[in-house]
């Protein structure tokens, strides 16, 4: 059985840092890509960054530059290296694994950031 489990959200004032990590089990996905989304009271999930099986990242245009996205396939992890938050960072982050036979997701940590 997959499961993703992610940790590291919090409160943290503007301009701050957090990493957010995501522990995936349950099979061998290093091959495969993998993200993080998020999403807002009253918004639509939105993909936040990618990273392919090779190594390969992509980021949504508001994160550029402050975010950054790695894995560690001998842990079986995925990151979220989150840097100079906003306010409008504050959201429910999710990670991500889209496979041919299920699209699956963890139950999601919570980033506030606020004064």
């Amino acid at each position: 059985q997959v499961q993703l489990v992610e940790s590291g959200g919090g409160l943290v004032q503007p301009g701050g840092s957090l990493r957010l990590s995501c522990v995936y089990s349950g099979g061998t996905f290093r091959s495969y890509a993998m993200g993080w989304y998020r999403q807002a009271p009253g918004k639509q999930r939105e993909r936040v960054a990618l990273i392919t099986g090779g190594g390969t990242t992509v980021y949504e245009d508001s994160v550029k530059g402050r975010f950054t996205i790695s894995r560690d396939n001998a842990k079986n992890t995925m990151y979220l290296q989150m840097n100079s938050l906003k306010p409008e960072d504050t959201a429910v982050y999710y990670c991500n694994l889209p496979t041919s036979w299920a699209n699956y997701w963890g139950q999601g940590t919570q980033v506030t950031v606020s004064s």
